[in-house]
């Protein structure tokens, strides 16, 4: 079950994806309902628009699921129910941010708030799905501090390339509006903002897959632990793979369905750094690796 509340919550990333990218953002422009309506009329921007809301409500109800049966494991975990609580605030956040979007018609920053907070959850998510599948004392220690740290560090890193997208997506042409209306974008160099914009964004995309073989490398080092390596150089992949279409839809002149796959390669490159600190496992404590390394 906590592998479906992950499916879901990174699945609603991707719809959520369509409908700023299909110019749907406004395809319903008032909220809960329709154009006052319970089923939406029968135009493709309010069926995409309506229908990410209609899943966000699939999503609510399995993540409250999840929550319940974290809650009520035995024996009672405290942080298992802590992920689990995360999981329907973050979907009840999601609504009422949501909402605000819609009312104050796409203001960029609401927008990347409401992309923040999915990865936030894909976090909890991730973090309940892990940490369930194991028993108290089942998961192996690892005594390589600098290879569990280094692996660690590529969060941040992540994080600021994944942010900096949001605020390049934010920056240019699609921007969520629908019919042609008008709505706000960042605009703080000028006409020089996406492009401005790009360039650091691919940049921080070059250092961090840059900063992943970096990584590899420490962890193939001697005496180094290697767990890590395999979901690393998936994430090294992926790094790859969203740079090539960085830069091919950069020269088609960002279409927006290749937009749409930027997109989806960075949350995938997400969970993959979270797979990746997941494997490089917890840390023994130094009392116990001297105690070790002393007999």
């Amino acid at each position: 079950m906590t592998q479906v509340a992950l499916i879901v919550l990174v699945t609603i990333v991707f719809t959520g994806a369509a409908v700023r990218l299909s110019a749907s953002g406004l395809g319903c422009p008032d909220w809960p309902k329709c154009y006052d309506q319970y089923v939406a009329p029968a135009q493709i921007n309010a069926w995409i628009e309506y229908g990410n809301r209609l899943f966000t409500g699939i999503t609510g109800i399995v993540v409250i699921a999840v929550s319940l049966l974290a809650f009520a494991r035995r024996p009672y975990r405290w942080h298992l129910a802590l992920f689990g609580a995360l999981l329907p605030l973050g979907v009840i956040g999601q609504a009422v941010l949501g909402a605000f979007v819609v009312k104050y018609h796409l203001p960029p920053e609401l927008v990347i708030g409401h992309f923040i907070l999915s990865m936030i959850l894909i976090d909890a998510a991730f973090a309940l799905f892990w940490c369930s599948r194991y028993e108290v004392g089942e998961r192996r220690f690892s005594s390589d501090w600098f290879g569990v740290w280094a692996v660690r560090a590529l969060i941040p890193i992540g994080q600021l390339t994944i942010f900096l997208g949001t605020m390049t997506t934010a920056s240019g042409p699609h921007p969520g509006d629908h019919d042609e209306e008008l709505v706000q974008r960042f605009d703080f160099k000028g006409a020089d903002t996406l492009e401005w914009m790009v360039q650091r964004h691919a940049t921080a995309a070059v250092c961090f897959a840059l900063s992943v073989l970096v990584v590899v490398a420490i962890l193939r080092r001697r005496g180094g632990d290697r767990r890590a390596v395999r979901p690393l150089t998936a994430t090294f992949g992926l790094i790859c793979l969203q740079i090539a279409v960085g830069i091919t839809q950069w020269q088609l002149e960002l279409p927006a369905v290749m937009v749409w796959f930027h997109v989806v390669i960075a949350t995938l490159t997400w969970v993959a750094v979270l797979w990746s600190v997941a494997t490089a496992g917890q840390l023994e404590s130094r009392a116990r690796i001297e105690s070790a390394g002393a007999t």
